[in-house]
C-alpha cells in the first residue's frame, strides 16, 4: 500500500511541475514560434493525460492486488486489450506527428517571399558574420583567396567585383520587425548550428552547402544567437545577437553602416 501511495504522490508532484511558468519557453516572437508552442502544448497535454492515467492505474493495481494473505492467482492477459492500446498509441503518435508537419514545412518548404530581406550568414570557428547586399540589391562575388578576418573581409568579397563594393558585413544580425527575412547559411570549416530560441528555430550549417532559413520577427528586441552544435574548443564563446528593430531604426542603421563600408 505504501508503494501505491508513493507512486501517486510522485505522479502528482511531477504533474505540478508542468504548471510552473518558470519551466516554460521564453517569449515567442514570430507566428511560427507561436504555432510551435501551441502544438507542443497539445502534445504535452496528450502525453500528460496518458501519464496520469498510467500512473493512476499502476497505483490502483498495486493497492487492489496487494498481499493480504490470499491465495496467489495468475493471468494470461488479454490479446484484445494489447491490440487496442497498441493501436491507440500508434494513432496518437502518428496523429501528433502529422499535425506538426505543417509547422515544419512552413519554415523549410515554402518558397521565398519577394519582399524578403536576404542576409548571408557565415559560421566559422568561433564567430558569426552577416553580409547585407548594398543599394544594388545584389551580393558581390567572393574569392577564398581574399578572406581576411583581421581586415574585416571574412566572406572574402572580391574587390574586383563592382557588385560587392557596397556589401555590408556585420557581427550582429539586424532585421526590421514585421518583414520576412531569408538567411543563407554557410560554414567555412565544420558543422555549426544557428539557433534563436525566441524564434523556435534551429538549423545546422554544413560546410559546402548554402542552407536557406526564413522567419518574420514580430517583436523588437535583442535575442541571443548561440552556436548549438559542438564545433571545437571555443564552441562556448561562439555567440552573436539578433536585433529586431523598427523599420525607421533599421533604415537609419543601414544608411549609417553603408557610409562606413570600406572594402580592402
Amino acid at each position: 500500500m505504501a508503494i501505491a501511495i508513493l507512486i501517486a504522490a510522485l505522479a502528482g508532484a511531477t504533474l505540478a511541475l508542468f504548471f510552473q511558468p518558470r519551466w516554460w519557453f521564453p517569449e515567442a516572437i514570430s507566428a511560427h514560434a507561436r504555432a510551435y508552442d501551441a502544438h507542443f502544448l497539445v502534445t504535452l497535454c496528450v502525453i500528460g493525460c496518458i501519464f496520469v492515467f498510467a500512473q493512476g492505474l499502476l497505483a490502483w493495481v498495486i493497492f487492489r492486488y496487494r498481499d493480504r494473505g490470499q491465495a496467489v492467482t495468475g493471468s494470461d492477459g488479454s490479446s484484445a486489450l494489447e491490440i487496442a492500446w497498441t493501436s491507440a498509441t500508434a494513432v496518437i503518435f502518428l496523429g501528433l506527428a502529422l499535425a506538426g508537419q505543417g509547422i515544419w514545412a512552413g519554415v523549410h518548404l515554402e518558397g521565398s517571399d519577394p519582399r524578403a530581406l536576404h542576409v548571408e550568414v557565415l559560421a566559422k570557428q568561433f564567430a558569426w558574420s552577416y553580409r547585407y547586399a548594398g543599394a544594388d540589391g545584389a551580393f558581390g562575388r567572393v574569392d577564398v583567396k581574399q578572406i581576411d578576418d583581421a581586415g574585416g573581409n571574412s566572406f572574402g568579397i572580391d574587390a574586383k567585383d563592382p557588385k560587392g563594393k557596397d556589401d555590408l558585413t556585420a557581427a550582429v544580425l539586424r532585421v526590421p520587425v514585421g518583414r520576412p527575412v531569408e538567411l543563407h547559411l554557410k560554414s567555412r570549416d565544420v558543422i555549426h548550428n544557428f539557433f534563436v530560441r525566441e524564434l523556435r528555430l534551429k538549423q545546422d550549417v554544413v560546410p559546402g552547402m548554402t542552407i536557406p532559413l526564413r522567419f518574420t520577427a514580430t517583436k523588437t528586441g535583442t535575442y541571443e544567437v548561440p552556436c548549438s552544435e559542438l564545433c571545437g574548443l571555443g564552441h562556448h564563446q561562439m555567440r552573436s545577437s539578433l536585433v529586431v528593430m523598427t523599420e525607421e531604426d533599421y533604415a537609419a542603421w543601414l544608411a549609417e553602416a553603408q557610409q562606413k563600408v570600406v572594402l580592402p
